[in-house]
């Protein structure tokens, strides 16, 4: 059960943002908001818990601190420049500023947790853009043909950065 409150990931951020605008951290963030009680919604549904795995993308800040990490922890990486790309093997939780590579890299854990039988699952986290990339769609594919111990979850903010993701792929609103 996750112990936060959609204020507490909130204000997590908001403090982020203070300490990049202040010049305290050097290198690239992504920021996000809007969705904190979805994500602490789904994380609870999920019963997420230490056999779980989260595989997300540059903007994981948010499921860091619901698998755990301490906001101490993760202040600490984010000045050490890790911030798009957070990784902390003891909660299980991998990221990656490359678009869309979080999805192979999340099919190719579990596909290890099946191969080994183990009881862990992932939890891939996108944003609609990688979506809709092609080596996610392939990833996706493949896991569910091999019948993997994963879930795909999508946020759909309907931009990437601020690039209107419908207009892209020529979608009607609605179209994922």
């Amino acid at each position: 059960m996750i112990n936060l409150k959609a204020q507490d990931l909130i204000d997590f951020e908001n403090s982020i943002a203070d300490l990049y605008n202040n010049g305290k951290i050097k290198s690239p963030i992504h920021l996000r908001g809007g969705n904190e009680q979805v994500l602490i919604d789904i994380l609870n549904k999920e019963n997420i818990d230490d056999n779980c795995w989260l595989a997300c993308n540059w903007a994981s800040h948010l499921e860091c601190l619901c698998k755990g990490v301490s906001k101490e922890e993760l202040i600490r990486a984010i000045l050490q420049n890790r911030s798009i790309t957070l990784c902390f093997n003891k909660y299980k939780i991998i990221s990656s500023a490359i678009v869309a590579s979080i999805a192979p890299i999340a099919a190719g854990i579990a596909f290890g947790i099946k191969r080994k039988n183990l009881r862990e699952r992932v939890f891939c986290f996108l944003g609609e853009m990688s979506f809709l990339n092609g080596i996610t769609q392939e990833s996706i594919r493949y896991s569910q043909n091999h019948n993997l111990p994963i879930k795909f979850i999508i946020a759909d903010n309907k931009l990437s950065v601020q690039t209107p993701t419908y207009n892209v792929w020529r979608l009607k609103d609605g179209g994922i």
